[in-house]
């Protein structure tokens, strides 16, 4: 089994629930994923902030970023490295695909990777 065949595609969202320059909290499992639109430029991370337990979609997009309401750590969407303290921990970024307007999330079978 290659590495490619292991990957399962996860369902999220209509992608008309996320217009540009929104975002919205998707439950997958007992995990939360936050999908965010960045001027029709799809990104998936997940959902609670790794410094403490918060959920992201409480925060605000800016730039390329998304802060967390409770501490204000900022957050790179592409890569999920954090740019502002206190958080340390960067966010599970997953690779987004969208098909048949849907937005879905291409990541190995079992929990998703989280931060925390």
């Amino acid at each position: 089994m290659t590495a490619a065949s292991a990957l399962r595609l996860v369902d999220l969202c209509a992608l008309d629930e996320v217009p540009p320059g929104t975002m919205k909290m998707c439950e997958v499992g007992d995990d939360l994923v936050l999908v965010v639109n960045l001027s029709g430029e799809l990104h998936a991370t997940q959902g609670i902030c790794s410094h403490q337990y918060f959920e992201l979609d409480k925060g605000f997009l800016t730039g390329g970023s998304i802060t967390c309401a409770l501490h204000l750590s900022r957050f790179s969407l592409a890569d999920g490295e954090p740019l502002d303290p206190p958080a340390e921990l960067p966010l599970a970024v997953y690779p987004v695909v969208v098909e048949g307007g849907r937005v879905m999330i291409e990541v190995p079978p079992g929990p998703l990777e989280v931060n925390r």
